[in-house]
């Protein structure tokens, strides 16, 4: 099983702080002799920063969070950030660990309005502590450290609005055009399924429509509206395909999962489908009913339960 999202930035944030621990200790250690003095300190970051890997800024800040220093970046000093209250900031609320490094958690910046972080070194002199270095960085610009994160494919259910759910049996699934035609709609998209690169879908039953990708140009959707899943002509408009080898739901799965999304679709006139994704490389469906809660699993976990298992399960 792969790991979490949680966890995969845990391993990220474990490999960053290796790499800033030893040259901000390093910095930290510099500050003191100058401590007080502006333009010392200043000089002091300057040299220092391109030590810093990855850094945006640079500054200095007492035990109160005020700054005692320029900003140091890039460019040189940026001198309106000397005497800035940073006491509110996200990363000066985080409690700093024993041995005196933090890596904050990440923040959108009040500048540039960017997902950033800031490590932090606490400044001694002896037994005393004077203040902290601070080093900020910009998300864009810090090197990924772990495995690119994969959506995990456990079940999951997710509660929709509370006042549809409140009210779902109060209502009655009224008739679309696409339930009128669902036999046609359901045979067309198999066919763009199976056989002229149609890859992902959403089947928007409630509204008669169905936002479709291909394989041919897959970072752009199309939008089948009713009538074009009432006439089978619109595969024409698709070359066809060899189905993907690499596919996780097998070709010969495809009908049947139309089929049972079908009659989730019909089921019940109060406990009903909306609407339905599939994606035939992650393996994973979609589902979303009348009362607004909506199921995401595998493809072989869904065509192992029948309909009294959604009825129950939707109510």
């Amino acid at each position: 099983m792969g790991l979490s999202w949680k966890e995969n930035i845990y391993l990220q944030r474990e490999s960053l702080a290796r790499i800033l621990h030893e040259p901000l200790a390093g910095l930290s250690c510099e500050c003191v002799q100058f401590w007080g003095d502006r333009e010392k300190l200043d000089e002091v970051l300057l040299n220092g920063f391109p030590r810093i890997p990855h850094c945006t800024y640079l500054y200095v800040l007492d035990t109160s969070g005020t700054q005692i220093s320029d900003n140091v970046g890039s460019e040189g000093l940026m001198p309106e950030h000397f005497g800035r209250d940073r006491s509110q900031r996200p990363y000066m609320k985080e409690a700093v660990p024993a041995w005196g490094f933090l890596l904050s958690d990440a923040y959108i910046s009040l500048v540039k309005h960017r997902p950033s972080l800031t490590a932090l070194h606490v400044i001694r002199s002896g037994d005393e502590m004077l203040g902290f270095l601070g080093a900020d960085f910009d998300l864009r610009n810090l090197p990924v450290t772990a495995e690119p994160y994969e959506e995990p494919g456990n079940w999951r259910q997710i509660k929709g609005d509370p006042s549809i759910r409140g009210t779902v049996f109060q209502q009655i699934r009224v008739e679309s055009p696409m339930d009128r035609n669902i036999d046609q709609a359901i045979s067309i998209l198999e066919e763009l399924l199976t056989e002229r690169g149609m890859f992902q879908g959403v089947i928007h039953f409630s509204s008669s429509r169905t936002t479709v990708w291909f394989v041919d140009d897959p970072f752009r959707y199309r939008i089948l509206d009713h009538e074009a899943l009432s006439d089978a002509d619109i595969c024409l408009a698709y070359l066809p395909r060899p189905y993907p080898t690499d596919a996780i739901i097998p070709k010969s799965s495809i009908e049947p999962i139309l089929d049972n999304m079908q009659k989730l679709r019909l089921m019940d006139e109060t406990l009903y489908l909306r609407s339905a994704s599939i994606n035939i490389f992650n393996g994973m469906i979609s589902l979303t009913f009348s009362c607004d809660g909506s199921h995401y699993m595998r493809y072989n976990e869904f065509l192992e339960k029948d309909l009294s298992f959604w009825i129950g399960n939707a109510a």
